[in-house]
């Protein structure tokens, strides 16, 4: 039985994505969502310590990607082919986790300097009852969280 100081956690199925322009964009999923600092490892010759200093190293960001059904609205497929020729605009964007009411949480994630670098179209399979899939990954310079 819940009481009224529970408090319950976000639902990961509510969640607006804007890249540049393209604003309110519906995916189905939203993945690799992911920031990384690499230690680098430091002992000084002198040293009467037998183990080595952890300093902060390289910040890395994965790859972002996005799958939703496949519609009339071409944006995200004639962006990949700017990039497939070499010269795709970056953009910038962001990611919002909403509530059950369809309102922010108060989550946000801005990415920067994007790019497209893959798209993938559905599979066919005629005995088979889905949605067609379009797949979009883009590299991320930085990612930021704003809580």
């Amino acid at each position: 039985m819940a009481n009224g100081n529970r408090i319950d956690p976000y639902l990961g199925y509510m969640f607006s994505v804007s890249i540049g322009a393209i604003t309110n964009i519906g995916f189905r999923e939203c993945m690799g969502l992911s920031l990384e600092v690499a230690p680098v490892e430091y002992r000084e010759g002198n040293s009467r310590n037998l183990n080595v200093r952890k300093l902060y190293g390289l910040r890395t960001f994965q790859n972002l990607q996005f799958k939703r059904g496949i519609i009339e609205d071409r944006q995200l497929y004639l962006w990949y082919l700017e990039a497939l020729n070499g010269n795709a605009p970056r953009r910038d964007g962001s990611i919002t986790l909403l509530g059950q009411d369809g309102e922010p949480t108060g989550w946000h994630w801005l990415f920067f300097e994007a790019f497209p670098t893959k798209w993938e179209g559905p599979s066919f399979n005629a005995t088979a009852n889905e949605v067609a899939i379009e797949a979009l990954d883009i590299a991320v310079e930085r990612i930021e969280a704003q809580v």
